[in-house]
């Protein structure tokens, strides 16, 4: 597996983050009410350049549009803003980022914007159960919505547009993925016919589906075909849907924590990530129903640890939720199941305080004197993941992540890498289990 790029954009949770088309910058919010663009710099690291200050709440979402180079945002303001750069009237030839406020008429925060892939309008999910999709008005020079209302029946929390930039899939707290019409006259050419339907007015729900064992639908996403919809719930699985008049629905449940973003990179693979702080590659092979979890797209090397020992804890990528990867959850695990806390005898548990330490910030806690540092490059739980580089081929050579604590990451698609990560991690939890008696 190739060294991840590892760039600390800073010490708080990054929300959302967007490149823009030539991949020299990146939009991001650093959980607060500011987008904050980086530029590389010379040396590859990542400066603060330009900031977009005009919501008054958590930005929730940002996307950046490959070919007019439109940044959109939405906030829990209730707000959404279409930045576009003009030249700076007191700089000369400088150029600055100018807002369009955006008429969303909702009532509760908004959760997740996205361009559709003509660029000629975006939706924006929300918590007040409707989805604007919004066009630009040139006589009144604004952009104004319409709405998705009906059946969605609580917070929306994800959205993907269908390559014909005319069907909009959506993922809400009602446990419910649903493919809707997002049509506007004025705007769109008639569509074609497609998988999910023919006429296909404003609002028309093409498709409506749930996990196996519900919970929320943290994530969406149609296949580059637009033919195939994938979509992560709360209860850890992620779902394959192939439409049609008897659609073949394959639930893929997992033992880790939930993700919270996927991508697909070619028509038969996508990558998630999520409460377990590792990309995961899923995939099939030719077959529909044969679906399944390749490994994990991060192999350890680059959080501090060698190969051999990240694969020797990790009892699998199913089987080892990142976030339980630690030193000192293991050690508390051996207590409990051979009533010692290291292999030589019992160890009493200790606590590092400042005070005893001596220390003017807390240290936290340790067992055994184990840490709590997590065998994963990401310490926390990936918020999002993007294509960040597509292949020859078309298919993405490369994504990005960001995370809770601070880290924007791009990982290099290697699926055979991560098939031996999952197969040697297998191995791991073998030989762990060989020398162990049942009574």
């Amino acid at each position: 597996m190739s060294i991840p790029e590892i760039y600390p954009l800073g010490q708080v949770p990054v929300t959302a983050h967007s490149f823009s088309p030539d991949r020299n910058q990146v939009a991001a919010c650093l959980n607060c009410n500011e987008a904050t663009i980086f530029s590389r710099g010379p040396t590859g690291d990542w400066k603060a350049q330009d900031t977009l200050a005009e919501h008054d709440k958590l930005i929730t979402s940002i996307d950046w549009a490959p070919t007019t180079n439109r940044i959109v945002t939405c906030s829990q303001d209730r707000n959404a803003y279409v930045w576009t750069q003009v030249p700076d009237p007191l700089r000369g030839n400088a150029l600055i980022w100018k807002p369009t406020l955006v008429l969303l008429r909702i009532n509760r925060a908004a959760t997740a914007v996205r361009w559709s892939p003509k660029e000629d309008k975006f939706a924006v999910a929300s918590g007040a159960r409707a989805i604007a999709i919004c066009s630009f008005d040139a006589d009144n020079d604004w952009w104004v919505s319409k709405q998705l209302k009906k059946p969605i029946r609580s917070t929306v929390l994800s959205i993907d547009w269908h390559p014909n930039n005319v069907l909009l899939a959506a993922g809400s707290a009602d446990f419910k993925a649903r493919v809707f019409s997002a049509y506007i006259k004025d705007v769109d050419k008639k569509p074609s016919p497609t998988v999910w339907g023919e006429k296909l007015p404003f609002n028309t729900v093409c498709g409506e589906y749930s996990s196996t064992t519900g919970g929320w639908v943290h994530a969406v996403g149609f296949s580059p075909s637009g033919d195939v919809l994938a979509f992560a719930s709360h209860d850890s699985s992620i779902t394959v849907v192939y439409p049609g008049p008897t659609p073949t629905i394959i639930s893929l449940k997992q033992s880790t924590l939930p993700y919270l973003s996927l991508t697909w990179v070619s028509e038969d693979t996508l990558i998630a990530a999520g409460h377990d702080c590792q990309p995961v590659v899923f995939s099939h092979a030719g077959d529909e129903n044969s679906w399944r979890l390749i490994g994990s797209m991060d192999d350890g090397a680059a959080a501090g640890a060698t190969s051999s020992q990240i694969r020797s804890a990790r009892p699998g990528v199913a089987g080892g939720p990142g976030r339980l990867n630690t030193e000192a959850f293991n050690r508390f695990k051996i207590a409990d199941s051979r009533g010692s806390a290291t292999p030589g005898g019992l160890a009493s548990p200790q606590v590092l305080t400042a005070q005893s330490t001596g220390s003017s910030s807390p240290i936290g806690s340790t067992f055994g004197g184990a840490t709590s540092e997590m065998m994963t490059v990401c310490q926390n739980p990936i918020t999002s993941v993007r294509p960040y580089e597509w292949a020859e081929d078309g298919s993405v050579g490369k994504v990005s992540t960001t995370s809770v604590d601070g880290k924007l990451v791009i990982w290099t698609v290697d699926f055979a890498a991560a098939a031996a990560n999952g197969a040697a991690a297998a191995g791991g939890l073998a030989s762990k289990f060989g020398g162990l008696r049942v009574r």
